[in-house]
């Protein structure tokens, strides 16, 4: 075979190879969604890219005072967590903060007439001015406007003390009534070596009375009990039911029932009951459903963000910015 055959056969091969070989990749098309911004409630809104004002009832003075929205935010932060707490952990409080008092106003209606929300913990949130600093300021300045979203829709921006390790469900936590959110979620909490030690492991013995008071208040009419164990759990590990002798409670409305600040929470060690009193042994402190302060403490001072925390103990979330 001469060369130019050779020449020949080489050029046919290197048509045939990029002919058949794997077609080129076109651009690639970003999948990353439009964020849904959710509309500022009419009856507080100024305007677009305007603060809101609230018309809060204090119940401290019994009156209702016309403030932006803001300075609102800056009482329940100072009224919801120390104000010596790493600057992070304060401003992911001020995002849930905020998210929460235009949730509340833009779904629930306040029990006092004319008012937006309150200062009542009952119903919103704690709030206590006095307790506001140059920390507090920063976190809400630096956070001014950031709330998070879900589908174009402020979240239920939950939050509690202690999870003891781990985050629970809404309906295991709360005994949420509605469909469970889509970014809650059951998460690893690293707030357990952080936490004062009667929220670590707390201990509480309650009288035969106390119990029946407090399931009477729940509309459970009984007038005595023999036994008292742990019924099912949730996946966190929280009791979900205690059972007294065959009848089942919800044991998250039991312990608002009892008292939140005695039973701390449901995640529980131990129920012991001797005809007498109810002892009852656990771990953590609130309901456990969404961010863990104690959680949001040890992550900040890991180096962690606001958004980073909020992120944690949220899934599939935004924070969006309302205004400047």
């Amino acid at each position: 075979m001469n060369k130019t055959k050779w020449i020949l056969i080489f050029l046919i091969f290197m048509l045939v190879s990029t002919s058949c070989g794997t077609p080129a990749k076109k651009p690639m098309q970003s999948t990353k969604e439009k964020t849904m911004i959710p509309k500022i409630p009419d009856k507080i809104s100024r305007g677009y890219n305007k603060e809101p004002v609230l018309k809060v009832y204090i119940t401290q003075t019994g009156k209702i005072e016309t403030m932006p929205l803001e300075q609102y935010v800056m009482g329940t932060v100072a009224g919801e967590i120390k104000n010596n707490w790493p600057m992070e952990a304060l401003k992911a409080q001020a995002i849930l903060a905020r998210s929460y008092v235009l949730n509340f106003v833009d779904n629930e209606k306040s029990k006092y007439t004319n008012a937006d929300i309150s200062t009542d913990f009952e119903e919103a949130q704690a709030w206590n001015p006095s307790n506001i600093n140059s920390n507090i300021k920063k976190a809400v300045n630096d956070t001014r406007g950031l709330v998070a979203v879900y589908d174009g829709k402020y979240i239920e921006a939950w939050f509690h003390s202690d999870a003891a390790g781990r985050t629970a469900l809404a309906k295991e936590g709360l005994n949420y009534k509605k469909s469970e959110p889509p970014y809650t979620e059951s998460v690893k909490s690293d707030d357990i070596k952080v936490a004062p030690p009667n929220i670590r492991n707390w201990s509480y013995t309650f009288t035969k009375q106390e119990v029946l008071s407090a399931l009477n208040k729940m509309g459970i009419e009984i007038s005595d009990f023999k036994t008292v164990k742990i019924g099912a759990k949730g996946i966190s590990g929280r009791t979900v039911l205690l059972n007294f002798d065959k009848i089942p409670v919800n044991a998250p409305d039991f312990r608002i029932a009892i008292g939140s600040e005695k039973m701390k929470s449901t995640m529980l060690d131990s129920v012991k009951y001797d005809g007498n009193n109810l002892t009852i042994k656990g771990r953590g402190f609130g309901h456990g459903v969404g961010m863990s302060q104690w959680g949001a403490y040890q992550m900040a001072k890991n180096g962690a963000k606001a958004s980073d925390i909020i992120m944690h103990y949220f899934k599939n979330i935004n924070i969006v910015k309302l205004w400047d």
